[in-house]
């Protein structure tokens, strides 16, 4: 298990959660992807806009890891609606220690296929 490529997605949430946008920034690489199935976008300009239209709490679950691609399992809760949850995954590629791409899917499952993680990679 790497502590620091986990370590680093956790610190990178923490951040997106308090919108401490130039902690989020100093945590991801120059050229940053970030995606989702509506489109990708990439660099510091692209995440700190992604950031500020970030609608959502997110509460990490379950966590994957190997070979610097850490998928985490997570709950979305509305900053204006508690009562609204969902859930996703996203699965984020760490070199370095920084985030050099991020890729929110519509649940575990579909990333982890999409990352070939399988459930040998949980980290408990």
């Amino acid at each position: 298990m790497s502590t620091s490529e986990i370590a680093t997605v956790l610190a990178w949430h923490d951040a997106l959660n308090s919108a401490d946008l130039d902690t989020l920034v100093s945590l991801s690489s120059d050229d940053i992807e970030i995606g989702d199935v509506h489109g990708a976008a990439q660099g510091h300009a692209a995440l700190r806009e992604w950031a500020e239209r970030n609608t959502a709490d997110i509460e990490v679950g379950q966590i994957y890891y190997r070979d610097g691609v850490v998928v985490v399992e997570e709950t979305l809760t509305s900053k204006t609606d508690p009562a609204d949850t969902s859930t996703a995954a996203s699965a984020f590629r760490v070199v370095h220690d920084h985030v050099t791409s991020v890729f929110r899917h519509g649940d575990l499952a579909t990333a982890l296929a999409a990352t070939e993680l399988t459930d040998e990679d949980l980290q408990v």
